[in-house]
């Protein structure tokens, strides 16, 4: 599906009925990556996943970005569907740091927050070095060569070696991203504030979900993350790298539906 948000095209999906449950993707990936959460999850949800700036079906922007601005994007085309009351929000990875700029923006509308293999703290010197070089890579050798060097770190060494038809899967969603669209979330996630003070204010439920091969986020990342947020449960996911709703999604959508009723109960 396609919808035209501030005379930009915005791709997006949106399955089933109940407490909407907006899931925003990683970089530099695109809403694919949750196929099987609007599929199975959409008994306990309306489940609404889009493709941010420059990924997927959705324009680029040739322009700088801050995380902000990804936020921005979310709650217009979220006012553009109707939807205006309480959500859930959940992020895997950079969508994780959009989720948080938006609980901070707009935390009023959040009635919960799933917050999958990312972190909540702003990058470190070294980090922001990497992204420096990685938009240069971008500018230089185009997306196809961002996906080479990302794609092994986005799986389990188990799922990468044993699995070719989802690695071939994630390379396919991988190459959508556009070269405006990983400079802009590049730089965007290089500048990111701090989180924790965020999570810190939050009194609503939290859901922390990580991979037990991640090779991006540590578990010492989900665990400051579950000190902060004040009700918060912390779900480790085996045999899985990075990119857990596609690589072990029963788990996830488990952890996921339980979560969903809890909150739609106190809602």
């Amino acid at each position: 599906m396609r919808a035209t948000i501030n005379g930009r095209t915005v791709g997006y999906i949106e399955r089933g009925s109940g407490i909407p449950c907006v899931l925003i993707h990683g970089y530099p990936l695109n809403r694919m990556i949750w196929r099987a959460q609007w599929e199975g999850l959409a008994d306990v949800a309306r489940v609404i996943a889009l493709d941010l700036r420059g990924f997927g079906e959705s324009d680029a922007v040739n322009a700088a970005a801050e995380i902000s601005t990804f936020a921005d994007d979310v709650r217009a085309f979220l006012v553009a569907r109707g939807v205006r009351g309480r959500l859930v929000l959940g992020g895997l990875s950079m969508g994780g740091y959009v989720a948080l700029a938006y609980l901070r923006q707009y935390p009023d509308q959040v009635a919960g927050l799933i917050l999958a293999n990312t972190k909540a703290t702003a990058d470190t010197l070294e980090s922001k070095a990497n992204r420096a070089k990685s938009i240069a890579l971008a500018q230089a050798s185009g997306a196809d060569a961002i996906v080479k060097e990302m794609l092994p770190k986005l799986l389990a060494p188990q799922t990468y070696a044993s699995n070719p038809a989802l690695v071939a899967r994630a390379r396919r969603i991988m190459r959508r991203a556009t070269v405006p669209g990983i400079v802009a979330a590049l730089g965007a996630m290089r500048e990111r504030p701090d989180s924790i003070p965020t999570l810190l204010k939050f009194e609503r439920p939290t859901l922390i979900i990580a991979g037990a091969a991640d090779q991006l986020m540590s578990a010492a990342d989900a665990e400051k993350m579950k000190r902060a947020a004040r009700d918060s449960a912390l779900v480790t996911i085996p045999h899985a790298g990075h990119l857990t709703p596609m690589e072990q999604p029963e788990a996830f959508n488990r952890a996921v539906a339980r979560f969903l009723r809890r909150v739609a109960s106190q809602s």
